[in-house]
């Protein structure tokens, strides 16, 4: 049986009962095409977000305007043509910038997602900066893109890497993080919210810490930009990395954040066209940020898309996702409250909307596969993030996570299957 009283604890703590303003999930859901399909005769339950998020139709119509009325390649043309794509894609980057309230459209850069950014902060800041008399901070919540980067830095320059651990309820140990932080520590990396079990870290608290000790941090936000509002400024982080295809954007477009001072001071990560001043076959000079970061062709249509998304978004409100997403969370751990041999892994507030459970003698690829034959579609597994599995004492569980689109019918499907399945697999 799970633990009833850890559901207890993560429905009274999933946030507002009620929207901050009015939010007709039907008329959203409409926006979306792919919902209207089916799964095995079975209306489709997209409950995988986390994983990626579907497109509405205001971000198709956006790429395929720009592919059939007025695609070019951007920067170089002095065609009409050129100049328009030019001007949307820079446009895209002012859409980004303010989504996150950065400083400056200097300090967007636009990566394939936000592995590509953390990657390219690993190999470009990191190893400029980084020795084998210091460390990197991680903590027990991270994606593998939060983690592999800093292990081949590791290897290249012989750096340590700390681990912070988590409490019982998935929060972050703030007084093992305080213990890790020394002189020593020159960048911490963690996720502002965790992808398996939508743990929301206090990340300007982190920050502060981090500063404290003259440390740089970077953030993974690929999970908390889509659940509501991002201040990179108020958090005061050094980077801060996101991919467009958790945020019902395209797939191939991520943004890497980094405050200006910092990225004036990296080197290239990837040379090519447009992030030089000059060339000759003597010497290289770089562009200044961000275009010294996008070597090539970058991805244009995708860039577009990815503006259409956050223009779509804040047309429905950050908050009022945010709210209806809270009153998802909390209906579906009450129901799922009902479900014999259900244990829910992670209940530290605040939570985002995502809900990762095992029951009892069913192994989570097993119970996926069959959710499936009923049009659900959840994700199975380690979700990239095995040391944490191991922290759990699991190898994988099953993952449910909600968007802007999903509905209580859906916990109640979620549920309804859920007890079918045991019915069948136990």
């Amino acid at each position: 049986m799970g633990d009833r009283s850890m559901t207890a604890a993560i429905i009274r703590n999933a946030g507002p009962t009620q929207a901050t303003a009015p939010f007709d999930v039907e008329a959203v859901r409409a926006d979306f095409p792919i919902l209207a399909q089916t799964v095995h005769g079975k209306p489709v339950v997209y409950l995988d977000t986390g994983a990626s998020a579907q497109k509405p139709r205001a971000v198709l119509d956006a790429m395929e305007r720009l592919q059939t009325g007025s695609y070019a390649n951007v920067h170089r043309g002095a065609y009409a043509f050129s100049a328009e794509s030019t001007r949307l894609y820079e446009a895209a980057r002012e859409t980004v910038r303010g989504f996150i309230n950065a400083a400056s459209d200097h300090e967007v850069v636009f990566t394939a997602n936000a592995t590509d950014g953390i990657n390219m902060v690993a190999q470009t800041w990191g190893r400029a900066n980084l020795g084998s008399d210091d460390a990197i901070v991680i903590t027990e919540l991270e994606h593998h893109a939060n983690i592999v980067p800093w292990q081949l830095l590791r290897d290249a320059v012989g750096c340590e890497i700390r681990v912070v651990p988590i409490t019982a309820d998935g929060a972050l140990d703030m007084a093992a993080f305080d213990r890790l932080l020394d002189s020593r520590v020159k960048l911490v990396a963690v996720a502002h919210c965790s992808n398996v079990l939508g743990t929301i870290q206090p990340v300007a608290e982190i920050t502060a810490r981090a500063h404290a000790v003259g440390a740089r941090i970077l953030i993974d936000g690929s999970q908390a930009v889509v659940h509501g509002p991002v201040d990179v400024q108020a958090i005061d982080c050094d980077f801060y990395a996101f991919t467009g295809h958790k945020l019902y954007g395209p797939t191939g477009i991520g943004v890497l954040y980094g405050r200006l001072e910092v990225l004036e001071t990296m080197p290239p990560w990837k040379g090519g066209g447009d992030m030089i001043e000059s060339v000759t076959f003597e010497k290289t000079t770089y562009a200044e940020p961000p275009a010294r970061f996008e070597a090539g062709t970058p991805a244009i249509v995708e860039a577009i898309g990815l503006a259409a998304a956050i223009d779509y978004m804040q047309s429905l409100g950050m908050e009022a996702i945010a709210a209806h997403e809270a009153d998802l969370l909390r209906y579906a751990m009450q129901r799922l409250a009902s479900v014999e041999g259900l244990t829910i892994h992670g209940t530290a507030a605040p939570k985002a909307a995502v809900v990762s459970f095992s029951i009892d003698g069913i192994h989570p690829q097993d119970l996926s596969m069959l959710l499936d034959r009923y049009g659900l579609c959840l994700r199975a597994g380690h979700h990239c993030a095995q040391p944490l599995m191991a922290k759990l004492g699991v190898t994988g569980t099953t993952r449910a996570s909600f968007g802007l689109y999903n509905t209580r019918a859906d916990v109640d499907a979620l549920v309804g299957a859920l007890e079918r399945a045991r019915e069948i697999l136990l």
